[in-house]
């Protein structure tokens, strides 16, 4: 595998081509999720080299279809996985484990293996963290520029809190390191809702 050559290929191709309206799906979001996906890695024991570099691989990948589609992305990062890994020498086994840790976060989630939940945890890694907020706010203006919500905040509040009500971290350093963080949020948006009934 010529992980280092497919890494620089696609992050080349996600800071040029990507639509400017993904303020929260854009380069930057596959930048963090690959870092926390490395360092839950660790803190999970994942050791093996090729291991590390599949699910490196599947979170810089995890989002290529929003070149391609909005809905659906998932699929579609698949199908350019599938075109583009083999010139790096990803074998169609490797191919297919990256494919199903990337179809694994679409939502609800639904991991099957232990690195597909390292992913998925990684992907939503933000809902437990101190810079939530302001990532929240991104993702509120990426689906307001694509006519996905209104301009309303007490429906983006109502909405988040359904979200982070139903959400769940998969492995057990996730849970240990963001769900009393995250159950702090969601403690957050449902006093702000109660404050204006």
């Amino acid at each position: 595998m010529k992980v280092k050559l497919a890494e620089e290929y696609i992050l080349a191709r996600l800071r040029t081509q990507l639509p400017t309206i993904l303020y929260y799906h854009g380069v930057h979001h596959t930048l963090d999720v690959t870092q926390a996906a490395m360092q839950l890695a660790t803190a999970e024991g994942i050791i093996n080299k090729t291991e590390r570099q599949l699910l490196r691989t599947a979170a810089l990948y995890h989002d290529t279809g929003f070149l391609r589609t909005y809905s659906g992305h998932e699929a579609e990062g698949c199908a350019l996985v599938r075109e583009v890994l083999p010139g790096f020498d990803y074998t169609p086994s490797q191919i297919e484990t990256i494919c199903a840790m990337i179809m694994a976060t679409r939502l609800p989630q639904d991991p099957h293996s232990h690195l597909a939940e390292i992913l998925c945890d990684a992907d939503l890694d933000y809902l437990g963290r101190p810079d939530f907020e302001p990532i929240a706010r991104t993702l509120f203006l990426e689906f307001r520029a694509r006519h996905l919500v209104t301009a309303d905040e007490d429906a983006w509040n109502h909405s988040q809190a359904q979200f982070l009500t139903q959400h769940h971290y998969w492995t057990a350093t996730a849970v240990a390191w963001r769900e009393g963080p995250k159950q702090a949020r969601l403690a957050e948006i449902r006093e702000k809702l109660s404050s204006k009934q």
